[in-house]
């Protein structure tokens, strides 16, 4: 892993700063002609959240329009984006009340963030869930105000929606099968990379660019291309974010690398340790990992014995192998040249990254 994030490519950046633009002049219009008070206090705590994203899905549509030969006015494929990250939101808003984590992009997660604004000390808590499951519901409301206002062809309306009912279906059964495997820390391999499949893979690269592939009016074979690159590419994404999860930095992060350990994931990395170690070794893995109260004493033995049982490499090479899977997938794409320039350095920046 290298020592510093790689560099994307500043043609794929492009479009961020109007995506941006786009997503904060519609949630300050939604503030200023919020219903109740209230909720413009909410809209607002959105429109921050927002701020600190990636953009990797929705500058991954833009680039999908793209390279289905999408030209002239962006104006169709920048407002897809937009709503693309705002379903986003929801997703993470609601993963982090899942997985009770206490921090997202270096800041305190919303559920949090609303508990400690909350009047009454007793109750804060289950105002922080229950405000940060409604806030997470509106961004996916208004995300779909998007979606449906954006002007497209009734063929390509149809094509457009059918991707993004299969990512959001995709994502909750990956996210539900995360919820029922973890603290077992007997999930098999196989269940391992359905849930990645599922709740990363095809929802951050394949989906994203089929939808804006769908708005160029892609045919099968394009849609098949973006399959072949971001199935593989997603799942070196998620196995990333594994190993990010527990190795990485913090401050790099924005979270916390005690989060998967002290809820008990069986990620990629506990799986091989576990098919690798002795009885011994596994044991104290088990006593371990999902642990409420692990300390960083107690994670570093676990990284101990992920590095020591080969699991950290075996992880490492399976990133490798779906990278190059990715790229020579790009060898025989019907895509133009300089969006496979791109989606070359996305990869690389993906696979690399270390945040």
């Amino acid at each position: 892993m290298s020592a510093e994030s790689p560099v994307i490519e500043p043609e794929f950046f492009a479009p961020r700063t109007a995506i941006d633009d786009l997503l904060f002049e519609f949630l300050t219009e939604k503030a200023q002609n919020a219903p109740v008070p209230h909720q413009s206090v909410l809209t607002l705590m959105l429109r921050d959240f927002i701020s600190g994203g990636k953009r990797i899905r929705p500058l991954l549509c833009v680039t999908g329009w793209i390279a289905a030969g999408g030209q002239g006015d962006a104006a169709r494929a920048l407002r897809l984006a937009a709503s693309i990250e705002l379903a986003h939101t929801c997703a993470l808003i609601h993963d982090d009340i899942m997985d009770a984590s206490d921090s997202r992009r270096g800041r305190p997660t919303v559920h949090r963030a609303l508990a400690d604004r909350h009047h009454a000390s007793w109750t804060a808590q289950q105002y922080g869930l229950g405000g940060a499951i409604l806030l997470g519901d509106l961004a996916l409301v208004w995300s779909d105000e998007l979606l449906h206002t954006t002007p497209m062809p009734d063929a390509h309306r149809t094509a457009v929606l059918r991707c993004v009912d299969r990512a959001r279906s995709e994502l909750i059964a990956g996210q539900h099968l995360d919820l029922l495997t973890t603290g077992n820390l007997h999930t098999s391999v196989e269940t391992m990379m359905s849930i990645i499949r599922y709740k990363t893979a095809k929802y951050t690269i394949e989906r994203p660019m089929q939808v804006g592939g769908a708005l160029a009016g892609a045919g099968p074979e394009v849609m098949r291309a973006y399959t072949d690159y971001g199935v593989p590419l997603g799942e070196a994404f998620q196995l990333r974010d594994d190993v990010l999860g527990v190795f990485g930095e913090p401050d790099r992060t924005g979270k916390s690398r005690l989060d998967d350990l002290r809820e008990g994931k069986c990620t990629s990395l506990v799986v091989h340790a576990l098919r690798a170690c002795g009885p011994g070794e596994a044991s104290r893995l088990r006593e371990l990992i999902g642990d409420p109260e692990l300390g960083e004493r107690e994670a570093a033995e676990i990284r101990d014995l992920l590095t020591s049982t080969g699991a950290r490499t075996a992880v490492e090479q399976m990133i490798e192998a779906r990278y190059r899977q990715a790229l020579d997938s790009l060898d025989s794409a019907p895509f133009p040249p300089h969006a496979i320039r791109t989606l070359r350095d996305v990869a690389e920046a993906v696979v690399h990254r270390t945040s």
